[in-house]
This record gives C-alpha cells, sequence and structure tokens, in this order.
C-alpha cells in the first residue's frame, strides 16, 4: 500500500499536469477563435467560385473549342489524394478518426491511389501502411496563406493533366461547431458540372473566349479548394485541442481530489495507530 509521502508526491505531479494542460487549452482557445473566424469568412467566397466553376463547365461548348484539361472525365487508373491532417497530436482523437477515413476511402477505390500528405500524422499514417506517397508537407503553420498551399495544389493540378492521377479527391476535417468535427472526402478533379435547366443552358459571350475565361478561373478555383480546406483542418484541430485539454484539466483536479481523501484517510489511520500504541503503553505501565 502507497505511504502518505507518496501519495502526496503523486498529487504534487497530477496538479503539474492540470496545470500545463489548462494552459495548452488556454492557448489552444486563442488560437481556435483566430481560425473559425478565418474559415467563416472564406466560406462564402470557396461556395461561390465553386458554383460560378460548375455553371461555366455546364455550359454547351462553342464550336471547335476544346474542353479544358481540368475538366476531363477519363477512366480511372490511379486516383491522387490529398489528406490534410495535424502536424501534433493532443487533440482528442481527431486525427484517428480522419486517418480511418483515408483507410477507408484508400480501400474503397478500385484503382491504385497515391496519396499526398499534409500534415505529420497523415503522413505518419500513410508511413506506416506503405502506401504510395508522391509528396508531403509539413510545418505551414497555425496561420496559412494561399501562398503557402500554391505549391500544393499546382503539384495536383500536374499530376492531372499530365495523366498521373485521373481523378483527385481532398480528405480532411470540417468545421462543424466547436464541440463537433466532421471528417469529409470531396472530389476537386475533374470539377463536376452543375446540373442546369433547360433555359441555363443557353450560351454566354466570354472575353477573349470561354477558354481563356476557364484556364484562368480553374487553377484559382483549385488554389482556394485547397487553401479553404486547410483552414478547416486548423480551426477542427484548435476546437478538437482545447476539449481535449480542458477534459484532462478536468479529469486531473478530478484525480487529484480523489487522491487526496484517500491520503487523508491513511494519516487518519496513522494518527489512530500511534494513538492507540500510546494507550497501549500507558495501560501496560500502569499495570
Amino acid at each position: 500500500m502507497p505511504s502518505v509521502r507518496d501519495i502526496r508526491r503523486r498529487i504534487r505531479s497530477v496538479d503539474n499536469t492540470g496545470k500545463v494542460t489548462n494552459a495548452m487549452s488556454l492557448i489552444a482557445a486563442s488560437k481556435m477563435r483566430r481560425a473559425q473566424n478565418s474559415v467563416l469568412q472564406g466560406r462564402p467566397y470557396a461556395e461561390k467560385i465553386y458554383e460560378v466553376i460548375a455553371h461555366l463547365a455546364a455550359q454547351p461548348l462553342e464550336e471547335g473549342t476544346a474542353m479544358h484539361p481540368l475538366l476531363e472525365v477519363r477512366p480511372v487508373n490511379r486516383v491522387g489524394l490529398l489528406a490534410i491532417t495535424p502536424d501534433r497530436g493532443l487533440a482528442g482523437g481527431m486525427h484517428s478518426t480522419l486517418n480511418r477515413r483515408v483507410a477507408q476511402f484508400i480501400l474503397d477505390q478500385p484503382a491504385p491511389t497515391r496519396s499526398i500528405a499534409v500534415g505529420r500524422k497523415g503522413r505518419d499514417f500513410m508511413a506506416r501502411y506503405g502506401q504510395d506517397l508522391l509528396a508531403v508537407f509539413t510545418d505551414l503553420g497555425d496561420r496559412p496563406t494561399v501562398l503557402d498551399t500554391i505549391p500544393i495544389s499546382r503539384m495536383l493540378i500536374d499530376n492531372f493533366i499530365s495523366g498521373e492521377m485521373d481523378e483527385v479527391y481532398l480528405v480532411y476535417t470540417r468545421f462543424v461547431s466547436t464541440m463537433s468535427q466532421e471528417p469529409v472526402v470531396e472530389k476537386l478533379l475533374p470539377v463536376t458540372p452543375a446540373a442546369l435547366a433547360g433555359s441555363d443552358r443557353s450560351g454566354y459571350i466570354y472575353e477573349p473566349d470561354s477558354l481563356t475565361v476557364m484556364g484562368s478561373l480553374l487553377p484559382q478555383f483549385v488554389d482556394m479548394e485547397v487553401y479553404h480546406a486547410l483552414l478547416e483542418s486548423i480551426a477542427s484541430e484548435q476546437s478538437a485541442r482545447m476539449v481535449a485539454m480542458r477534459n484532462a484539466t478536468d479529469n486531473a483536479k478530478s484525480l487529484a481530489g480523489d487522491l487526496t481523501l484517500v491520503m487523508n484517510k491513511l494519516r487518519q489511520d496513522s494518527i489512530t495507530n500511534e494513538l492507540l500504541d500510546l494507550i497501549g503503553g500507558q495501560i501496560a505501565q500502569e499495570g
């Protein structure tokens, strides 16, 4: 049975752990608010550019105009996957849930999958299970810019155009609320045209021409989709970390309280035994 000194030492250790987790929770909360604002401000633009691209892709092509390479639908011989995961742990079950979603997606594909990992957790998972890793991007920070993600989106575009990937998917964690984050899979390339009614399929005149307009907008669309997916992942990570560290702090306080009760009980037993020894000695001397 542990002594009072051992329990007191353990209480001190638990208290110190609680202070650390509380500090981490406060830091994650401050980062979470900034990340949430970035996600909420970027969502309208990301949704609108997707709507514009989908409507443009659904319009009939002008005579003699070739289809843009990023709209080309071809037989799927290799699937491209961009998995966006955290660089660090201590975020509850977020990264393990996302990695399970990635694994399920790879298993469901009839064709081989070539992956690009963003974040150490995804990189470690892919390497551990021997997946075909094309590239790894880490240390993008908590406040990335579009310039930080352009190399990723350009790699996806180049591999799709060259035929190394026939379809490209995004896997990331969508921010729903502070207490809820959802792993999602989204098809990025080829861009899926919108389902338009007959009256909406009337042709439009583009200047200089529709192919030039699509050639300018489509790379920006891919850039924005990758960037916004990264923002969603960061907001989800900070939210999950804040909740996990807050729960860890509460558990540390609860454990310290339980240990304090055990320590007090041991001290009472020790005092009682000492009193019994004194009384027994006094009775022996009187006898």
